[in-house]
């Protein structure tokens, strides 16, 4: 390959994410014109507040246990920095992670609070990537065990049939229980991913990693369950918010704007009305999105507030 075709190449992998996200945000605008966005705004008024205040629970619980990822971290890269401060600089990231895209919150602002307390930018590397490591380890298993037991029926052509989808959830669930065995078989060996040094965790504290990341997916998918009122089946709900967690992570749409939205009318119209659909989804960006980053900026002002004290 000549240096020319190289250049090209390597601009090429950095323009078409964003020629895929302009894409997909042109197709939501022109899509968002055919909604009658008043009907769908009376019917979200009309959710019971119980059943807001149950999904918000579930939310800021999803959220608190997506965040001990960052202490899993901790305890793998050794770092000096205490569990609960680790925690909390963990929820603040992912609030922002949540709303404005992982360059952001994910690792900017992770880079942000991690190095202020003295840890290299090598280590809070790390730390992230443990974090979207297990993230994706509970994803494999959930996703893995809802196809293979109980497929979600969806009402999308391009989902193929319920023997495809049984199969995709076996080859899943192989990589899951994969990562198990290398961390049984090699745990403490450094591996690079992602040019990043990380280290293999002992099998046990992969088995937490696993519990942990299923136990985040499944509290989400339940939020949402309970948002669509309980309509349909618990594996289609669930099944339908991991479908669209992926193509979120591809089109790179900040928040997955849109994206979220798109990929539950695509799969329920069928079983439940547009209205109902969209009332229920921007419910759950309200308590997931918006309700932990209300939290979360007071407690990053407060800790900007507080470092700069110290520097004065």
């Amino acid at each position: 390959m000549t240096p020319a075709v190289r250049q090209a190449w390597v601009w090429a992998k950095r323009l078409a994410p964003w020629v895929l996200a302009a894409v997909v945000v042109f197709l939501l605008l022109d899509y968002a014109k055919e909604v009658d966005w008043p009907v769908v705004w009376r019917t979200l008024k009309a959710f019971p507040v119980s059943l807001l205040l149950f999904s918000a629970g579930l939310a800021l619980t999803s959220h608190a246990v997506y965040a001990s990822f960052d202490v899993i971290a901790r305890f793998l890269t050794r770092h000096k920095i205490g569990p609960v401060r680790s925690w909390s600089i963990a929820a603040i990231s992912f609030a922002f992670n949540l709303n404005f895209g992982a360059l952001i919150g994910g690792l900017g602002l992770r880079l942000r609070l991690y190095t202020r307390r003295g840890l290299s930018i090598g280590t809070v590397g790390q730390i992230a990537m443990y974090s979207v490591l297990t993230n994706w380890l509970g994803w494999c298993w959930v996703a893995g065990v809802t196809l293979m037991v109980a497929p979600p029926r969806v009402d999308v052509e391009w989902v193929p049939g319920v023997v495809v989808l049984r199969a995709l959830g076996v080859v899943l669930l192989l990589v899951a229980i994969g990562y198990h065995v290398m961390c049984a078989l090699w745990g403490g060996a450094t591996i690079q991913l992602r040019e990043q040094n990380i280290t293999l965790p002992h099998w046990r504290m992969s088995l937490l990693q696993g519990a942990l990341g299923s136990a985040s997916w499944l509290l989400m998918g339940l939020s949402i369950w309970n948002l669509l009122g309980w309509r349909i089946d618990y594996p289609s709900a669930l099944g339908v918010l991991l479908l669209a967690a992926v193509a979120g992570a591809i089109a790179h749409v900040p928040a997955g704007l849109g994206v979220l939205e798109a990929v539950f009318v695509a799969a329920l119209h069928g079983r439940l009305s547009v209205t109902d659909i969209l009332a229920a989804v921007l419910a759950y960006r309200a308590v997931h999105h918006l309700l932990p980053l209300l939290l979360a900026l007071p407690a990053y002002g407060l800790d900007e507030l507080t470092a700069r004290r110290q520097a004065a």
